[in-house]
């Protein structure tokens, strides 16, 4: 019986001490973590509008600062639009949006993506932020899907497995059909948004 209770302290103080060490090291690096995570961010709304002087949070009545706004009614049911932002030129004049959007219809989990729209509705570009598809396969999305969308008009996205042949179709990544829908969507989600509320 001593022995059992010796055991179950030393239990219990491995379990404290760990505990104290983690909650130390996450309160160490919690300010470097959302530090790295802000320049990442930044990063991918200078890659998705490179010709933006600055980024500028927007907020109205939909889209209130800091809170998602789910794309239920529109039929995009998984994909929740994070942020959104105006990208302003040197004089401030608008040049379109960017979207911070996250689908969770991904084959490994959510992905979420920075997705710039110009005011044509052209998207000017996109870069991924999270993304844990299964490599060789959905992880192909970087050099596969995403160059696919940029520079293109449409007002909605397809995918097709037979190569695309009209502006508005994207080519499935092969083997990653998940993966592809997941993306289109979330793309999808940014311009419904964008031409019903924006």
């Amino acid at each position: 019986m001593k022995e059992m209770i010796k055991n179950a302290m030393i239990l219990i103080a491995i379990t404290v001490i760990a505990g104290v060490i983690l909650g130390t090291v996450y309160e160490v690096t919690k300010g470097t973590i959302a530090d790295r995570e802000l320049q990442d961010k930044k990063d991918a709304y200078r890659e998705v509008f490179a010709d933006a002087a600055e980024f500028k949070p927007y907020e109205d009545e939909i889209m209130p600062a800091d809170e998602r706004y789910t794309l239920d009614e529109e039929g995009y049911g998984a994909v929740d639009i994070d942020e959104l932002n105006a990208a302003v030129d040197a004089s401030g004049e608008v040049l379109g949006y960017v979207f911070t959007v996250t689908t969770s219809e991904g084959y490994g989990g959510d992905i979420t993506l920075a997705v710039g729209i110009r005011k044509d509705m052209t998207v000017n570009g996109i870069s991924i932020l999270t993304i844990n598809e299964t490599a060789g396969l959905g992880m192909n999305a970087e050099k596969v899907l995403k160059p696919q969308f940029e520079g293109k008009q449409a007002s909605h996205f397809t995918y097709t497995k037979q190569g695309a042949s009209m502006p508005d179709e994207i080519d499935a990544i092969s083997g990653a059909t998940i993966t592809t829908n997941a993306f289109v969507n979330a793309v999808n989600g940014c311009l419904q948004y964008y031409g019903d509320l924006l």
